[in-house]
């Protein structure tokens, strides 16, 4: 998040999710206060309680917000009006762009998960496996039409692409040699050519 959201005028929960991703990012979830995160974003530990209930909410919420914008995108990518394999390749390329994004929250989450509660880490697997299956469905619709090889099966295409999302927070940079688009259609494409018949 950019530093207009974490000024006083942002609503309190836009605040204080700023300052937790960016305290997560540099300190780490488990060295980071509850303290620390309020006295950042200016409010009260009651306001944290309000809008939160807890430090683990707030690690949630860093990932959730970010699931719950791809998977929009990602209905309207796949309920376009289009072939099959643009709406694919826009749905691949759409997902590394918002991960490159929110590249902090993407890190915080896959460095910390293991530290959300069984309940909502549970939650979180089910919000990404209703991800997946929705990518995998467009995978399957151009299997079943023809227009994509089904030598290799839906599962692993989809596991083969997100394997490669995941990473993104170990080496992509910002101000590096590829932008985020650049990388967004080389992966892309290469999600294609797998699937060429």
């Amino acid at each position: 998040m950019d530093s207009a959201t974490e000024g006083a005028a942002a609503p309190v929960p836009q605040r204080l999710l700023a300052a937790a991703t960016r305290l997560f990012a540099e300190q780490g979830y488990d060295r980071t206060s509850v303290q620390e995160i309020v006295e950042a974003a200016g409010v009260t530990k009651g306001a944290l309680y309000h809008y939160f209930g807890s430090k683990e909410d707030l690690l949630h919420e860093v990932y959730a917000r970010v699931l719950r914008l791809q998977q929009e995108r990602l209905n309207a990518y796949a309920g376009a009006d289009a072939p099959i394999e643009r709406r694919l390749r826009e749905a691949a390329a759409d997902v590394v762009v918002t991960t490159i994004e929110n590249l902090d929250d993407a890190a915080i989450f896959f460095r910390s998960m293991h530290h959300l509660g069984p309940e909502k880490h549970k939650q979180v697997r089910a919000e990404r496996r209703r991800y997946h299956e929705r990518f995998r469905a467009l995978v399957e619709e151009g299997q079943r039409s023809g227009v994509f090889s089904s030598a290799t099966p839906a599962d692993l295409v989809v596991d083969y692409h997100f394997g490669s999302v995941h990473h993104l927070s170990t080496w992509y940079r910002p101000g590096g040699p590829l932008t985020a688009e650049q990388v967004a259609g080389h992966l892309a494409d290469l999600l294609l050519r797998a699937l060429r018949p």
